[in-house]
């Protein structure tokens, strides 16, 4: 064997090497930058004397909803990788999880920023291109039904705030929760009684089994409903409102997110919250209810996709799975 050719491949690690270097600190320089863009204008002072001056138990309440909410969507990825044919470990499926959508979070176009770095861990894991794709799309559908459960319970249950925002009489809206209603209900019906696969416009979608389907209805809302605990607990430093009046809000403020595709939801979430709640009300706990779930995972989750840049290495054949008697593939 000549030497140039071992010359070539002892340049391309290099270069492969300072790239995931050079990659890391983008990213981090990154996390940086919507850090200070999402604080300007605040008084860093005031800040920190709301912080002291809030109650530690409501500190403690937001981090645990928090930190229950990125336990929620780690079984996303979870429950995915079964969907898509290669379960792996709960670790690796948390370690993508997390990175992948702390990062997502604040970027905006969630499906594109979370999916790209879900790519480069489950890449390196032995998936294909194909196979990232449909646990993309099962954690986008687990999103969807737990944002379209809530909604649905919101205007049931919690109308006004919608009355207010939409300008929609009451029976329009429950009109629209009824709607959202028969369309989760057909799409487990679909899962139960249809055919495990269909064509839609000459791309073929296999659905999950029921099983997994029903755990889908049930991490979805529930990581909704902890994100919702969350901003309650970071808005009562100032004010005591009810759990599902901030749930509602939140639910409405999310539509308009997901709608404007602005990063990280940045301004929306404000503007909404506050019109619905009291804007002068609200700030100082919209500030921390950022800091816990924005601002705070976007740090770490960036540290942690920066560290795998350069030392998990890509290897050649899928990484040892987690086997299971369902597995939910054909």
């Amino acid at each position: 064997m000549s030497a140039e050719p071992r010359e070539q491949r002892a340049t391309t690690r290099v270069v492969a090497r300072w790239g995931k270097i050079v990659l890391a600190i983008l990213v981090l320089g990154l996390a940086g930058f919507l850090l200070h863009r999402a604080l300007a204008g605040q008084d860093p002072i005031q800040l920190l004397e709301r912080l002291r001056a809030a109650e530690p138990q409501r500190v403690l309440a937001a981090c645990a909803f928090a930190l229950g909410s990125y336990a929620c969507l780690s079984l996303f990825d979870y429950l995915a990788l079964i969907y898509a044919g290669k379960p792996l470990s709960y670790p690796r499926a948390a370690l993508a999880s997390f990175s992948s959508l702390s990062i997502g979070h604040n970027l905006g176009f969630a499906a594109l920023s979370s999916g790209a770095v879900r790519y480069r861990f489950y890449s390196r894991w032995g998936l294909s291109a194909l196979e990232v794709g449909k646990v993309i799309l099962f954690c986008g559908v687990t999103v969807g039904i737990g944002l379209a459960v809530l909604a649905a319970l919101a205007l049931l249950l919690q109308p006004d705030l919608a009355l207010r925002m939409t300008g929609l009489s009451a029976g329009q809206l429950r009109i629209i929760a009824l709607g959202i209603i028969v369309a989760l209900a057909a799409y487990l019906a679909a899962c139960a009684f249809l055919g495990r696969s269909f064509t839609v416009r000459g791309h073929s979608i296999r659905l999950p089994r029921l099983r997994l389907a029903l755990a889908q209805f049930i991490v979805g809302p529930v990581n909704f409903a902890l994100v919702a605990g969350c901003l309650w607990q970071s808005l009562a430093i100032d004010l005591e409102v009810a759990y599902l009046d901030v749930a509602a809000a939140y639910i409405l403020a999310n539509i308009a997110t997901l709608i404007s595709h602005v990063p990280g939801g940045l301004g929306v979430i404000e503007t909404v919250v506050g019109y619905l709640l009291g804007a002068g009300k609200v700030a100082a706990g919209l500030i921390l209810f950022r800091i816990f779930y924005f601002f705070g995972p976007l740090l770490i989750g960036a540290s942690l996709f920066a560290l795998s840049e350069m030392f998990i290495a890509r290897r050649a054949g899928p990484a040892p799975a987690q086997t299971s008697p369902a597995t939910g593939t054909d």
